[in-house]
């Protein structure tokens, strides 16, 4: 594989590899992300794999070197942390970002991929009952409409922009059929020849579908549909036609049991894929890349690795154990990363 594969921890920065995975390396000195620090999103520009937009607890980070280095976008996001990062795919050049614990819970744009950016007019409650502060998890865009935006808050409810982040409506209002206000993901299924847009809202216990343009939405309890498992982490979208999808699940955060779930036709059915190494905690993330639909990354909420060389139906622990995965990203530009000098005493 050539290509950088970047794991964005809570405790450990961004670690980077080059060769596959057969070495990791930290950020090093002098960088806004501290080699320590969290990082909780990474996203890579999808019309330039050299770009990548990581959000840390200092806030929005942007690199032009694959991963390489980090500076800091000076932004009203300085000091926050970012839980959440995502390129609309229409328009790359439109990004948004969320932030969270233990920052307020706010949203931001960029309309110049990521180089500036401004706070967003939607009012979020500062506490919840769940989990003290509320965060964003999860940001979507429609992939042939650039205007559509959504994003959802752990907890706070899902939310629909159309006219790309200017205006924000909520859309888990009651009688909606969505069950809880604890969003985990939210991804937009293209229409095709046979079938309408379809809208997927991940919560912390079921799938909610919509096939009316988020009109309405049809629910079903994950424990019902994933052998027993209720706490629904996050799903990925695995082709442009939106027909194969990936969701992980576990028995709770960290959790002590988990799968990664493949649908081949828009979620309607799913298959328990092979995980050759039982995972230490519940799948947090996917990393993926347009370029290589086969080529995919899962981490947990205890620092495992795995990766699928067959398009999610199988997956392999990688040598190396992290701390905390809290997001997984791979690019085909290989970044300039290269060990730093040890002190040997």
């Amino acid at each position: 594989m050539n290509g950088t594969i970047l794991v964005g921890t809570a405790g450990q920065g961004i670690l980077r590899s080059v060769d596959n995975g057969a070495t990791w390396h930290r950020l090093g000195l002098r960088e806004s992300i501290e080699f320590d620090g969290v990082v909780r999103a990474i996203a890579v520009d999808p019309s330039d794999p050299s770009r990548v937009l990581a959000g840390a607890d200092a806030g929005i980070c942007l690199s032009t070197d694959g991963g390489a280095h980090f500076k800091r976008v000076e932004s009203a996001a300085n000091g926050l942390t970012v839980w959440a990062i995502a390129y609309c795919p229409a328009n790359p050049k439109l990004v948004f970002a969320g932030t969270g614990a233990p920052s307020r819970a706010r949203m931001f744009r960029s309309k110049d991929g990521g180089e500036s950016w401004q706070p967003l007019d939607v009012e979020l409650p500062e506490f919840c009952s769940g989990v003290n502060r509320p965060r964003i998890l999860t940001i979507c865009g429609h992939p042939n409409k650039p205007l559509e935006v959504w994003f959802g808050v752990e907890e706070g409810g899902a939310w629909r922009s159309d006219d790309a982040g200017d205006t924000w409506t909520r859309v888990d209002q009651p009688g909606a059929g969505i069950n809880n206000s604890d969003i985990h993901a939210i991804a937009v299924l293209p229409a095709t020849d046979r079938e309408p847009t379809k809208h997927v809202v991940v919560t912390v216990n079921s799938v909610c579908e919509s096939n009316d343009d988020a009109a309405t939405f049809s629910m079903t309890p994950s424990k019902d549909r994933f052998d027993g498992l209720y706490y629904t982490r996050t799903v990925q979208v695995l082709n442009a036609a939106g027909t194969e999808l990936l969701l992980a699940i576990g028995n709770g955060t960290p959790g002590s049991i988990t799968r990664i779930y493949r649908s081949e036709d828009r979620g309607q059915s799913w298959a328990q894929t092979l995980l050759h190494t039982a995972p230490n905690s519940t799948v947090w993330a996917f990393g993926a890349h347009a370029s290589d639909p086969t080529l995919l990354f899962a981490g947990t909420k205890y620092g495992h690795l795995l990766r699928s060389t067959d398009g999610g139906r199988s997956w392999f622990k990688e040598w190396r154990d992290f701390s905390e995965i809290t997001s997984v990203a791979w690019t085909p530009h290989v970044a300039p990363v290269h060990a730093h000098q040890q002190s040997i005493h």
